[in-house]
């Protein structure tokens, strides 16, 4: 218990920053659209880079120089992209705004692509992972209490942030909502490219 605390505070930490993926978990939880395997996805994808970074893979970037600019470039594409989608939605028909249960929904492997690419796609969550949880994993003897407190924070967090999303419904009853939230999600995915493209 002595590291699984502070690997859970470090990786709640961590994770609560507000960012492309969170923002995409709580619109899927708002609209109540494939929630349980967004937020499983979301988690898992953190566990083994959380894993991996405690096992020491921490020097991939030192390894490979080309890794991390590359993956900045493709990030900050793919964030533009979700972000001009979601201004479109916010500037679009009342209709497709509306979070009506069973209707317009994503199919679960378009979910799951976004999801994935979200997570994947971002140098930040290699950053968080790899190299920070990995080298502070390090102070403690049992390096494995570490990470399975991060995993934990992890899937905490975003199981919350999805399943709690509900509670927030009656807020985004109106349309006029959905778009002021589509056109804060939108702003921050150009802002996290822009901030990307600035970074490489």
């Amino acid at each position: 218990m002595s590291a699984f605390l502070p690997g859970f505070l470090v990786g709640l930490g961590l994770i609560l920053a507000i960012g492309a993926q969170n923002a995409f978990v709580l619109r899927q939880g708002l609209r109540r659209q494939h929630v349980w395997a967004v937020t499983l996805t979301c988690g898992a994808s953190d566990a083994v880079l959380i894993a991996a970074g405690v096992a020491g893979f921490g020097a991939l970037a030192e390894a490979a120089p080309w890794f991390a600019p590359v993956l900045t470039i493709a990030g900050a594409a793919f964030l533009a992209w979700y972000g001009v989608r979601s201004l479109m939605r916010a500037f679009g028909s009342d209709e497709a705004l509306v979070p009506a249960e069973g209707a317009g929904q994503d199919s679960l492997g378009r979910t799951l692509t976004v999801c994935l690419a979200l997570t994947w796609l971002n140098p930040h969550v290699y950053l968080d992972t790899l190299v920070l949880i990995g080298s502070v994993s390090t102070q403690y003897a049992d390096r494995f209490a570490f990470a399975a407190g991060a995993i934990t924070a992890s899937f905490t967090f975003f199981l919350t942030l999805g399943h709690g999303a509900r509670l927030l419904r009656p807020i985004f009853a109106k349309p006029s909502a959905w778009r002021r939230l589509e056109l804060g999600i939108g702003v921050l995915m150009l802002f996290l490219a822009l901030k990307l493209v600035v970074f490489a």
